[in-house]
């Protein structure tokens, strides 16, 4: 999922939050912006750059399986929709970068601060929710991912020393418990999501692991001779009837994970300079990364799938059955290992920001929630603050995490269920109330017809403001409905999936 948040975006903002409220948007200096922050310098490039490091991350693991599920015509299919949707809303989104006026209105540095500024106190209260809640799965997803990464090293190199003879079951619980111990005391770096180097090695990490993942794919399909697969996917007979259902409805909300980066676009919309409007810039920006994006996603999926068939593995860089050149299947797991380390803690600092903050406004006056204590560590500067709360409440997030993980180790599900729960909401619903709000909306212009395209068979719900029932209104809320039809089809297919392999397991005690 938007996974990689480019970490770089964040410290942006921080500066700036300080004239949120209090400045009002004055002419631009040469070497200030219009709010008193120091001048952007993003461009087009750079924006691109930074969406496709966002989105290109662990969910490009899961891209063949989903394939394998729906098969070589709605795979594809699917995959395409998807993007068209990510594509529309982020056009919608960008435009909600600045409230009121599209050159000159007040900005807004983070997803949550636009849906605050127009669409008020409730509704920014569920988006804050949903949030949270999608950035807490992302990090025990991201516990799975990393674990099996290691384990599959381990096994790659066991299986290699054994020729082949020794399955080398092993329990991925170890290697959770190593990824949690790592987390814990990087958790405790102060603003470790401001280091401006994370970015670049997440990036380098991600491309380089799915560039190793779709080589591996295109010489398997040399070395087999033939393209696997077939036009309805996964036959029944290898699975059940409802089996497939559900895993037809999982792919689903797999694909939607690894589209959905809309909660870090306004992030990454605030780095880019003007003139041109921020908006214009962005939406060139969302073109071209998506349109790399998918071409990528499209080749790694679909080789995945060309290559293994109806075997697709759920994670297709430890799936390949531990088969040569086994030391490029190790760099492939340890640059997802290094990745997710650090992407685990990008997405981890906003709950901790907000749980910390929450705290201190609620009890200014207790010294161990407060009080800022300092050590001198040897070989470095400056002390080393912290206080007693953020330690002991950073260690219990990072062992809650870990051990719903040991509960719950499968992949697939647990991402399944994270795009559904974020899909709808955040890159569909919330963007179109917002756009809705912002503009009122014309009939029959390019985005109507687009729009009445996209809206096929669904039914209208009824929703506050713009001229309702304008034909443009109605297909903005059929728009919604249908990704809010997706999504909860996605969930289910996600949660029937927990639910059939928990019949098959003993908490605690999985082996691969």
């Amino acid at each position: 999922m938007g996974e990689t948040a480019a970490a770089n975006n964040h410290h942006h903002h921080h500066g700036h939050q300080v004239f949120d409220a209090s400045v009002p948007q004055q002419p631009a200096f040469k070497c200030f912006d219009d709010d008193g922050g120091l001048k952007r310098t993003g461009t087009v490039w750079t924006a691109s750059a930074h969406i496709i490091t966002a989105v290109i991350g662990s969910g490009v693991l899961s891209l063949a399986w989903a394939i394998a599920q729906l098969g070589w015509i709605a795979g594809p299919a699917v995959m395409l929709l998807f993007s068209f949707v990510t594509l529309y809303s982020s056009t919608l989104l960008s435009d909600c970068y600045r409230t009121g006026d599209a050159v000159s209105g007040k900005r807004n540095y983070t997803y949550m601060d636009a849906v605050r500024s127009i669409l008020g106190g409730f509704k920014f209260k569920i988006c804050g929710l949903i949030q949270y809640l999608n950035l807490f799965g992302i990090a025990v997803g991201y516990t799975i991912a990393a674990s099996i990464s290691m384990m599959a090293i381990k096994r790659s190199n066991c299986f290699h020393k054994s020729g082949g003879k020794d399955p080398c079951h092993m329990s991925s619980n170890p290697y959770m418990i190593i990824f949690g111990v790592t987390e814990i005391l990087l958790s405790q770096v102060p603003d470790f999501d401001q280091i401006w180097w994370i970015s670049i090695v997440a990036a380098v990490m991600s491309f380089t692991y799915s560039a190793i993942g779709l080589a591996l794919g295109i010489v398997q399909v040399a070395a087999n001779g033939v393209f696997k697969g077939s036009l309805t996917g996964i036959s029944i007979g290898t699975v059940t009837q409802t089996q497939k259902i559900w895993r037809t409805f999982q792919a689903l909300g797999d694909i939607a994970f690894a589209y959905s980066y809309s909660v870090v676009l306004i992030e990454i919309q605030d780095t880019v300079r003007s003139p041109p409007s921020e908006s214009t810039t962005m939406k060139k920006a969302t073109k071209i990364s998506i349109a790399v994006t998918t071409i990528f996603y499209m080749l790694c999926g679909s080789m995945g799938y060309a290559a293994f068939g109806d075997a697709a593995p759920g994670n297709l860089l430890t799936g390949f059955g531990f088969y040569n050149p086994f030391w490029l299947l190790d760099i492939a797991n340890a640059a997802i290992v290094v990745h997710l380390i650090g992407a685990y803690q990008v997405f981890s600092q906003p709950i901790f920001a907000f749980v910390e903050k929450s705290v201190s406004e609620r009890f200014p006056d207790n010294d161990l929630l407060t009080k800022e204590l300092q050590f001198k560590i040897p070989g470095i500067r400056s002390p080393y603050k912290t206080n007693v709360f953020r330690v002991v409440f950073r260690c219990c997030f990072v062992v809650l995490t870990t051990v719903i993980s040991m509960l719950m180790p499968f992949f697939n599900d647990v991402v399944g269920i994270l795009g559904a729960l974020g899909f709808w909401p955040l890159t569909v619903y919330f963007p179109v109330e917002m756009y809705i709000k912002q503009r009122k909306v014309e009939k029959w212009s390019t985005r109507w017809v687009c729009l009445q395209m996209l809206s096929v068979a669904c039914l209208v719900i009824s929703v506050r403001k713009v001229e309702k029932w304008s034909t443009r209104w109605v297909c903005l809320q059929m728009l919604s409905v249908a990704c809010l039809v997706i999504s909860v089809v996605a969930g289910v297919g996600s949660i029937a999936g927990v639910m059939l392999d928990l019949k098959v397991y003993k908490p605690f005690q999985s082996t691969y």
